[in-house]
């Protein structure tokens, strides 16, 4: 059995668990070590956390499988992006599985909850970036009906970047 439950300030430390596992699972292997550890230590540290589910506009979800916590997703409404003409667009900025929960088509559950909140929310599509060499994340998207209409340098560190790609799903 699944559950998505919208996140809260207690859940700070879950969040950053889930986030710390999942980011060094698909990405790990695309920067040095130190810089991997550096980046994660900056953006899923407890206090980022707290600071960002502060905003109402960071729309956090906890996904569960038999009240296990699976993953979590991360969106922002009315975001605009570059090379995107469309106004009232959702931001997926996150949408992380833990990798022993793969293969349980919670990835999806997450992302159709994220899909009908944004819809519910008069947005006209959803955008996202996600790295080029994620082949999973990457087919994930395309087969979601996404295309890639950009691309984005994500800084790992002050000495590496990462290539993503810039993708859409037009509602």
């Amino acid at each position: 059995m699944t559950s998505i439950i919208k996140a809260t300030a207690e859940d700070c430390g879950l969040l950053s668990e889930i986030g710390r596992k999942s980011f060094t699972e698909s990405h790990g292997r695309s920067a040095a070590k130190e810089d991997i550890e550096s980046y994660l230590n900056e953006n899923y540290s407890r206090g980022k956390f707290e600071n960002e589910l502060s905003d109402p506009g960071n729309i956090y979800h906890i996904i569960y499988s038999d009240n296990k916590p699976s993953g979590y997703s991360k969106i922002i409404l009315n975001f605009p992006a570059v090379n995107i003409p469309e106004k009232n667009i959702t931001k997926m900025e996150r949408l992380y599985l833990l990798k022993e929960f793969y293969g349980l088509n919670l990835g999806l559950e997450l992302f159709n909850f994220n899909t009908e909140l944004s819809v519910n929310n008069a947005q006209k599509g959803m955008w996202l970036y996600v790295w080029k060499e994620n082949h999973r994340a990457v087919s994930f998207y395309k087969k979601a009906g996404f295309k890639i209409v950009g691309s984005h340098d994500f800084r790992i560190s002050e000495n590496h970047s990462n290539p993503n790609h810039q993708m859409y799903l037009k509602y």
